[in-house]
Parts: C-alpha cells; structure tokens; sequence
C-alpha cells in the first residue's frame, strides 16, 4: 500500500486505518459520528493527500481540457476553480474533478479522485494531440482540507493571504505556516466551508503544517477527520462519490450534472450527451430518505410498490446530523419526482422510502 505523508501522524493519534485507492488511510480516529459533528460545528483535518494533482501547461493546456471535460475551462480566470466531468466516447464519466486556473491560458491545475490518477492521466494523455505540457504531481503533492465553520479563523493567523474572505471556488496562493508556495482553495466537500491546502513536500513542510494547524486549531478544539466522516459529510449534502454514484457507465446528466455540462464548446460524448439532454433520460440519480427503520446500502434494490425492481441504492448511510436513514440511488426516471414513494429492498424486508430535495435536511 502507498503511504501519505502523515502516516506517522495518523498511527500516534491512534487512527484506525484501512487501505482506500491503494493507500493506508486513516477512516476514523474518535469515531465517524464524533467526527461528523466537529466538521459540521467546529473545525476538522482530513488527509486527503492520496488526491491526484496533473499540471497542463502552454498554448495548448486549455484546448486539451476543454476537449476532454464537460465544463466550459476558457470561463476560468487566474485564482479561480471549477468542478467538471471526463467524459468517455459513451458519455460515461472517467472521472469527476476540480480544474484550477493558475495562469490565464497558460497554467492549469487538475486535481482527480486517487483511484482514478492513472486511468485519467492516459485518458487525458491519449486527447494531447496539441502537445500540451503534462506533469504528473500526485506523489509529491500534500493535500490537507481543513473544514468546518470555524476552520478559516483558526487558519488565518498561520497565513498573510485572506482565507477568512476567500470566495466559494478560489484560491490563493503564498506562505502558510513559514512554508513557500501553498496553494489555499474553498471547493469543499462537505458542506460545511473550509479550505484545501495543496504544497509540496520538501524540507519536512507536512509534517510543519500540520503541527502548525493543530497549534493554532488547540484552544478551538480542532481535530483530525478521518475518510468516515468525509464520506457522511459529503452523502448529507447529496454530493457524487466516484465508483459509487458516479462511474464509466453513468452520464452526468443521469447523475444531475447537467449544471458542469455545457453544449457551447466540442468534447468527448457531446453529441451523445446533447442527444440524452433532447430525448430525456431514462434513469436519475435521486435522493432518498427512509420512512422506516433500516439503513440503506449500496446495491441494494429500489422497488415500486408492485415489488419491481425500478433501480439501486449507490449510497446510504444513517445520517449523523439528521438522526434519519438517507441515500442516492438511480431510479427509472418516472419514479424520480420529489415526494415518491419508493421502496428499498433491505435483506429480505421492503422498507418504504420517499425521495427528497437535495442536499438532505
């Protein structure tokens, strides 16, 4: 397994720790719902240093990503970020990811999810007809994501940029914590605002800011947050996890995408996808809450009330702030509307649902 540069961190605060995306990582520390609410009321640390991170640069960095994801990248001015779509020949998603303008035309900055890092770098690679410049980053790219209400207070006495004031989808760039050249950006995957801190691990610059950070974060009583929690956080607000909500198989459309799906530029799948945006999809990814006690996994059947099958749960867990069992799954586009009654199949037992509005509430 591929090692963080925390590791040593995680294994003194007594993390428990499993392999996700090839890596040892820590899934919980004080327990998942423990963590869940310091993120939500206070501030938190997740390692999520095993993200993938690609560098396109010159002339040609910004036509090759605009060929090969869904958003519109030429929108992006320098310091500012955007969430997008690989898309495949299918209209299937590679990947779902976050593209950070550096410098306007020139510089670019794709950070992936980590299980995807080679399979994207090739598909990425394979649409460079233009020879823009690719750099591989990931191994030697720490990335710290430090969120809840209170994480920009406690940050901003380690830094002279403004984090306290950094608007949804930017970032900035400058010295944190005495080390050069960091990368602070507000994308967020948990609902609860924060930051993400990307630097380069030389000179002992993780294990320098993360003591720096949980200095500064002591008397607030910040705390390290394992993928658990992240994994809570992120399905409250309704947000796609690659490989469970989201895949090769699934279009963005399907998965309510359709806002990071733009017909004004040529990409992979555009006229597959424009055709699905026409005709209408047949499937939906949807929200859902249970009615009933149970607790809803994924691939576990979603039935009508006849007992046919009308689609599947791609995740469910028992909400930590809600106190209620919630999900996303894909349901036949007839049964998609708010206020349905499904039901999900649990063990041997159809345990009524309704879908919901997201994010949850």
């Amino acid at each position: 397994m591929k090692l963080t540069p925390f590791i040593e961190k995680h294994i003194a605060l007594g993390a428990k720790m499993a392999e996700f995306a090839g890596y040892n990582m820590p899934i919980s520390y004080s327990g998942i719902n423990d963590e869940h609410a310091t993120v939500r009321a206070n501030a938190g640390v997740f390692d999520v240093s095993h993200m993938g991170e690609f560098f396109l640069k010159g002339p040609q960095a910004l036509s090759l990503i605009q060929r090969v994801t869904s958003n519109d990248a030429s929108k992006l001015t320098a310091g500012k970020a955007q969430y997008s779509c690989l898309t495949n020949s299918g209209g299937g998603i590679v990947d779902d990811l976050l593209v950070y303008c550096i410098e306007e035309n020139k510089v670019y900055m794709l950070v992936v999810n980590a299980s995807n890092i080679d399979k994207d770098w090739q598909w990425i690679k394979s649409h460079n007809t233009g020879n823009a410049e690719m750099h591989n980053v990931s191994d030697k790219t720490c990335l710290l994501a430090v969120q809840g209400p209170n994480a920009t207070k406690i940050l901003q006495s380690l830094t002279e940029m403004d984090i306290l004031n950094l608007k949804y989808y930017t970032f900035a760039k400058g010295k944190l914590a005495g080390i050069d050249n960091v990368l602070v950006s507000a994308t967020g995957y948990t609902g609860a605002g924060g930051v993400e801190i990307y630097f380069e691990n030389k000179d002992g610059a993780a294990s320098k800011i993360w003591d720096a950070i949980f200095e500064a974060g002591k008397p607030a009583g910040i705390k390290p947050i394992g993928l658990g929690a992240r994994d809570t956080l992120r399905l409250e607000m309704g947000y796609c996890l690659y490989g469970n909500d989201i895949n090769d198989n699934t279009s963005p459309l399907e998965a309510g995408l359709g806002w990071v799906t733009k017909f004004t530029k040529e990409f992979t799948a555009k006229e597959i996808l424009e055709q699905q945006k026409e005709e209408g999809v047949k499937r939906k990814l949807v929200g859902f809450e249970l009615l009933e006690k149970g607790i809803p996994r994924h691939d576990y059947e979603i039935k009508d009330f006849t007992g046919l099958t009308i689609g599947k749960v791609t995740s469910g867990t028992q909400s930590p702030s809600l106190g209620k069992a919630i999900g996303l799954g894909y349901v036949a586009a007839p049964f998609s509307n708010i206020d349905t009654e499904i039901y999900i199949k649990v063990r041997d037992k159809l345990l009524r649902a309704k879908i919901v509005k997201l994010p949850f509430n």
